[in-house]
């Protein structure tokens, strides 16, 4: 007799599932340490297995030659095209051995594209199976999964799993195709550099460079600003002149020397009440704009934190488009769960005496699931992940909540018949403010209890030159929602798309700016391939794949629309070629001479130096070698980014390493007296051990150990290095630093 086996999609979801259907206990397995769970619910036989996230991607089926255009394509193991990925085989085989026992297979990977690309290619390529059961829930909760177990589907959801194989391997498509052209192109000027672009990056790429373009074209105004400082009774009082900004400087002068020795008096107080809607419930675009608006944490590091809650139960599924929350997930449950949780128990225990419990929505939905909610459930979580979820449950607070009062004062100041505003806003009532808490980033400003008539005692009135500024460049967070509007990419991919165009170097620092290269990208295919770049073709295609979903189109029509477009596209890359590839050449060479020119020499004082590669790894040379032969250490394994400032202490260039946890910008100068020792018993060792009065030994193999500098300053290392790569931080007391050896 065979069992039924259930597929999930990761260990942890594996055990969920399994512990929330055993009708006692489930027994805890494993297979080449992959864990299994088996179990008897309403006493049938299951086993529970799990995948790894996707464990199969699309492949070149005749790999050879680097050429394009390539379409011949094939599903491989992951740990075929990946070398990180050789860990996945064993999850593989584990499914394989699991499948020949089965006689029913349900799928319970997250239901969306992703987990049903997942469930499904394991369905046919392990199981060899056509077919399979679907479970489908929002949260790993005992109850929702006994529920979705009850009321399964009698087959997986087709629309989701042709739309996702589809994606994959149109991704693939533009990936590939476009990468080996861009990548080929330079090699025909004898160059190799791996260059990449994609269906949604090129386009992304575009927006980023188009803003920045705004910005370097931009051409400030100057304009000037009149602001009055004085007093009302005690109060002192800060305001603008009504016009705000003169952008004729004569006028602005009028103004002044009409108020010139001039009091005046309160002529106007003007107050409005207004209210400020309760927020909708997150989805993800809006989990992660907001987390990085209020806690400062990255998109990218919000959706790996929610995914983590969501595995262990304590929030519902991150992956979401909506932006409603329906009656079935239980409000008041939650709210009472939550209300046995410190932290929130006096706002939801007031939520549950509202009776009628109501969320505020959006209009945004999501047909496999609904908006980011807490489950309840309770446990043990710190730093980052317990602050992403602090502001999930605190934003499900606030949508029961009422509207918040907000009230703007505004005094009207009159000095010689020149009219000066003075405002200030405070909430009234605060509604949802008081449960998103620290979350509610607002100005409060309560203005003096004064009255119409009163006398304004001027202390000064100053006119302030000012410009105009550019507009801002994106955010980690405004860049995600620029990408949402435009219909390019999904919910779970957009900040990874973002994170390939900093690895590419095409865009850099944390108000994203595109770099020369990326700029020099984007110039080149606008002119001669601009469709590669066309954010309408992108988002058709997001529409296309929409429709296979919702059954309205077949896989292979979308797919020979993209096969065809792409032919298209690369004839004409094709023909250009050789310009298109010098004009690449030349652009990554000039980054190259930026990126790695840290400074003048200070030896030769005519030479440059410049971040090389040698033997033994990177290293700073002066660029009239052998004339002059500079040189300075960089450690190992590390990053770097030339700063523009010099040392204060040496005036010799400064560096920021990327090595562990936090960056650190040094001087390259290994004898600065910033790395001095400053501790006096340190130093007191260092003078010893110079002396020859004192000797330390390797802890490891005995031999002594000398006295090394590096560009974190002074360390003792083996002296059998490199057989023996022992090294030692010198503790400094003194100034505070310790120094970090480069562990080679």
């Amino acid at each position: 007799m065979g069992y039924e086996l259930i597929i999930t999609e990761k260990p942890q979801a594996a055990k969920k599932i399994a512990e929330a259907l055993a009708d006692s206990k489930a027994k805890k397995e494993s297979h080449n340490k992959v864990p299994y769970y088996t179990l008897r619910h309403n006493g049938n036989s299951i086993v529970v297995g799990c995948a790894v996230g996707h464990l199969f991607t699309v492949a070149e089926k005749n790999k050879g030659k680097w050429h394009y255009p390539v379409f011949d394509v094939e599903w491989v193991p992951s740990s075929k095209t990946n070398k990180g990925a050789a860990y996945i085989t064993k999850y593989l085989n584990t499914l394989k051995k699991l499948s020949k026992g089965a006689d029913t297979f349900t799928v319970a990977c997250d239901f969306d594209i992703e987990g049903e690309v997942i469930g499904y290619n394991v369905i046919r390529f392990i199981c060899k199976e056509k077919d399979a059961q679907r479970m489908k829930f929002s949260t790993l909760t005992k109850n929702e999964l006994i529920d979705s177990y009850e009321h399964k589907l009698k087959h997986l959801e087709w629309g989701q799993a042709n739309a996702g194989v589809t994606r994959h391997e149109l991704d693939w498509y533009y990936g590939i195709n476009l990468s080996r052209a861009l990548t080929l192109a330079v090699k025909t000027t004898g160059m190799f550099k791996i260059l990449s672009s994609g269906r949604v990056q090129g386009p992304a790429l575009k927006i980023i460079v188009e803003k920045e373009k705004i910005i370097q074209k931009f051409k400030p105004e100057p304009f000037w600003q009149i602001e009055l400082d004085g007093k009302i009774q005690t109060n002192k009082i800060t305001a603008m002149h009504k016009e705000d900004k003169f952008w004729d400087k004569e006028k602005a002068n009028a103004v002044m020397k009409t108020t010139e020795g001039h009091d005046g008096k309160l002529s106007k107080i003007d107050k409005r009440e207004f209210s400020q809607k309760t927020p909708f419930p997150f989805d993800l675009t809006t989990l992660q704009t907001e987390a990085y608006r209020s806690l400062h944490i990255q998109p990218k590091k919000t959706l790996e934190f929610a995914q983590e809650l969501y595995i262990a139960g304590l929030i519902s599924y991150p992956r979401t488009s909506s932006q409603k929350l329906p009656p079935t997930i239980g409000y008041e449950k939650i709210l009472k769960k939550l209300a046995n949780q410190h932290f929130y128990k006096e706002l939801a225990g007031k939520l549950l005496t509202k009776g009628n419990l109501k969320p505020s929505e959006g209009k945004k939905e999501d047909p496999a699931h609904p908006a980011i909610y807490p489950t309840g459930n309770i446990s043990d979580i710190d730093g980052q992940k317990a602050k992403i979820y602090d502001l999930i449950v605190r934003r499900f607070l606030a949508t029961f909540a009422d509207v918040s009062k907000r009230e703007t004062i505004t005094f009207t100041i009159d000095i010689n018949s020149e009219e000066f505003m003075s405002k200030g806003t405070r909430t009234v009532i605060p509604g949802w403010q008081e449960y998103y808490g620290s979350h509610v980033k607002i100005e409060e400003q309560t203005m003096p209890d004064v009255k119409e008539g009163d006398n304004f005692k001027v202390k000064k009135i100053t006119m302030h030159d000012k410009e105009t500024q550019p507009p801002n460049r994106y955010s980690p967070a405004s860049i995600i929602k620029a990408l949402e509007k435009r219909g390019l990419g999904t919910k779970s991919t957009r900040a990874a798309i973002v994170d390939s165009l900093f690895q590419r170097g095409y865009v850099h620092e944390t108000s994203i700016q595109a770099t020369a290269l990326g700029i020099h990208v984007c110039d080149t295919l606008n002119k001669y391939c601009p469709q590669i770049l066309d954010v309408d073709l992108t988002k058709l295609f997001e529409e296309l794949m929409e429709e296979i979903r919702e059954n309205k189109k077949t896989p292979e029509q979308v797919l020979e629309q993209a096969r065809s477009k792409l032919k298209t596209i690369l004839e004409g890359f094709k023909e250009n070629e050789k310009k298109i590839g010098k004009e690449l050449a030349d652009s990554l060479k000039n980054t190259r001479n930026v990126l790695n020119h840290v400074g003048k020499c200070p030896t030769c004082k005519d030479g440059d130096l410049e971040i090389r590669k040698g033997k033994y790894g990177q290293f700073i040379a002066c660029n009239k070698y052998p004339d002059c032969k500079t040189t300075f250490k960089l450690p190992t394994g590390g990053k770097f980014k030339v700063q523009k400032e010099v040392c204060k202490e040496c005036g010799y260039p400064t560096i920021m390493i990327f090595k562990g946890k936090k960056p650190q910008k040094l001087c390259i100068n290994d004898d600065c007296p910033s790395k001095k020792i400053a501790d006096p018993k340190a130093a007191k060792e260092i003078e010893e051990f110079e002396n020859g009065k004192k000797e330390k030994l390797c802890p490891k193999c005995k031999e002594p150990l000398l006295l090394r500098k590096s560009i974190y300053g002074q360390f003792f290392g083996c002296s059998k290095f490199p057989k023996c790569r022992y090294t030692e931080r010198i503790e400094d007391n003194g100034n505070g630093k310790k120094d970090d050896t480069d562990k080679k």
